[in-house]
């Protein structure tokens, strides 16, 4: 679902509130679990999962292309772990190979 999708479905559900508005509080909400992962702070929405930073430490690569040894500094990436309730709702009852 793209930030546009969700605006509009946030539109289509409450009526009584301009796009606009809905747009600026979708923002919001984005950027501040952006600034939280930034500072390294976790950020937890209860029954929909878990947002951290984990470090990557530095590496010797591989160059897919040339097959060329290339050094990976270290980096930070972002990671999800899906909460109980949102994994439970994904598998309830659905055959994984329906998918």
């Amino acid at each position: 679902m793209l930030r546009s999708e969700l605006v509009q479905k946030l539109a289509d559900e409450n009526p009584h509130l301009r796009p606009q508005d809905l747009e600026r509080v979708v923002d919001v909400i984005l950027g501040e679990i952006t600034t939280a992962l930034e500072t390294g702070t976790r950020v937890e929405l209860r029954g929909f999962g878990a947002f951290s930073v984990r470090k990557r430490n530095a590496r010797t690569g591989r160059n897919p292309r040339t097959g060329e040894s290339v050094e990976v500094d270290a980096k930070c990436v972002p990671f999800f772990k899906a909460g109980k309730e949102l994994r439970a709702r994904l598998n309830d009852g659905v055959d994984p190979e329906d998918r």
